[in-house]
């Protein structure tokens, strides 16, 4: 196999073209951060260096590797071949994080669960967006368990494994209560008395208020929006330790739903460290 310095003396032994001013423009080339006009070669190579030669020399050398010498602007640069850009294309997931609305959310559903979208506004005390749980459902961290046997039939969250696997949580009860909520600084130490975290359960197994999902169910966006508003019209009083808003829901729609939290007990706008 004839190596690329046998090549250059070769192709330029015939020519009027210096070796090692091919060898110095090679270098340039190389080092170099941005692509390189002619008069940059007249300054950097020996003078009466054939310049245009050089060029054609290292062209020629470079037409079939995989480095390309490339012109554009009337500037030189090595380039990798483009048929091989297949094999140096890298795909990378971009982390992102979640808003706050959405840590909120997912917070209220890992601790609540089963629990349904109006019962999940009833503790936030605003309307929740239909962004906030497609981004959730779409990190797989939020699955859709069944529907309530309540007027409306509205759908009931719960968390997945995935959940558990980001968090790095072996079970969902390993979820931080109240004192160790309060000892990371997550929680007011003035809460009112008789506020409690309750113990929460991922069991799949559908409770005896809940109904398997029915076909067409995943595309929920379109029916949450209906059932919510049947549920809320339906509810004589909020869920049980569920603060209602007296002046009305607030909607959230303004907050950005992004991807990426920190732990669900955080209500922080800060994604993970």
């Amino acid at each position: 196999m004839i190596d690329g310095q046998t090549f250059l003396r070769d192709a330029t032994a015939n020519d009027a073209v210096n070796f090692e001013h091919v060898r110095m423009a090679e270098a340039l080339l190389f080092a170099a951060e941005e692509p390189l006009d002619q008069a940059t070669f007249v300054s950097r190579l020996p003078e009466g260096a054939d310049i245009p030669a050089v060029i054609n020399a290292l062209e020629a050398h470079y037409a079939v590797r995989g480095v390309n010498l490339v012109s554009t602007g009337g500037r030189w640069s090595l380039r990798t071949s483009p048929d091989l850009a297949p094999i140096l294309r890298r795909e990378r997931e971009e982390q992102k994080k979640l808003s706050r609305a959405a840590l909120e959310t997912l917070a209220i559903i890992a601790y609540h669960q089963p629990v349904t979208r109006a019962e999940i506004e009833g503790i936030r005390g605003v309307s929740v967006a239909k962004g906030t749980l497609e981004v959730l459902l779409e990190t797989d961290w939020v699955r859709l368990r069944g529907r309530r046997k309540t007027p409306g039939r509205p759908v009931t969250f719960g968390t997945t494994k995935e959940f558990l696997d980001h968090f790095g949580l072996e079970t969902i009860g390993d979820l931080p209560g109240v004192d160790e909520l309060k000892a990371a600084g997550l929680l007011d130490s003035r809460l009112p008395d008789g506020l409690d975290v309750p113990m929460p359960s991922d069991d799949p197994t559908l409770r005896e208020d809940e109904d398997e999902l029915e076909a067409g169910d995943l595309d929920f966006l379109t029916p949450l929006d209906a059932e919510s508003t049947a549920e809320n019209a339906d509810m004589s009083e909020p869920p049980i330790g569920s603060p209602v808003d007296p002046e009305g829901h607030e909607a959230d729609e303004d907050e950005p739903d992004q991807a990426a939290p920190e732990s669900p007990g955080d209500s922080g706008d800060e994604g993970p460290k």
